[in-house]
């Protein structure tokens, strides 16, 4: 008899399944050209020159030897920084951060080798996307960590539940303070009172055996 297979834990099935990785990363790489091409877009509108493909996909615009190799860098750092908040909201995970932006610039790397149709061999564009992956790493995990480190309130503020605290000793204190004031003043002022009864029919029976 073959020996039955442990089940992996609840935790790691449930977790990130092979095919929400896939459909997060396709929309991480989406929006990561789309804000690209938007800045590149406006940036080439604004500084007076044509706009195309090239300057997304092929190395040989980063230059620094030209304004423009110059301008594309400041793009592109910019659009990484834009691309933190993109890591924020598909992944929120801090210690999944590292792994999603290395496969961002990962597969930036793989489609710009097929659109040039050769390895990138220029040193700014190599040290563009070191800059830009340490970038989102580091601002993506101090980023998800300040989210994980914020408070959780449930129905209300935190301010209304440590009021509501705070206001319920003093509440049963003065309940209880209320109430052995209101025993006190049974047996004392009430002349309906139990013991009362008792201690005058004690007395009356001493004086009647002397």
């Amino acid at each position: 008899m073959a020996p039955r297979r442990r089940l992996p834990p609840a935790g790691s099935r449930t977790d990130l399944p092979p095919l929400k990785i896939v459909r997060k990363i396709a929309l991480l790489q989406s929006a990561y050209y789309a804000s690209a091409t938007a800045l590149i877009l406006f940036t080439t509108l604004v500084y007076g020159t044509s706009f195309s493909l090239d300057l997304v996909l092929n190395w040989n615009a980063l230059r620094g030897d030209t304004t423009v190799g110059w301008m594309l860098g400041l793009v592109w750092m910019l659009n990484s920084g834009i691309g933190v908040i993109y890591l924020l909201l598909f992944v929120s995970r801090s210690k999944l951060i590292p792994d999603f932006a290395l496969t961002i610039h990962f597969l930036h790397l793989i489609i710009t080798v097929f659109y040039t149709r050769s390895v990138p061999s220029n040193w700014l564009w190599w040290g563009l996307q070191c800059a830009s992956a340490a970038l989102m790493t580091f601002l993506g995990i101090w980023a998800c960590q300040w989210r994980e480190l914020q408070p959780i309130t449930f129905g209300g503020s935190v301010s209304n539940n440590s009021t509501g605290r705070s206001a319920q000793p003093q509440a049963e204190g003065a309940d209880e303070s209320f109430s052995l004031s209101r025993g006190r003043g049974r047996g004392r002022n009430m002349p309906d009172a139990g013991d009362a009864y008792e201690m005058t029919s004690m007395k009356s029976t001493g004086d009647q055996a002397v």
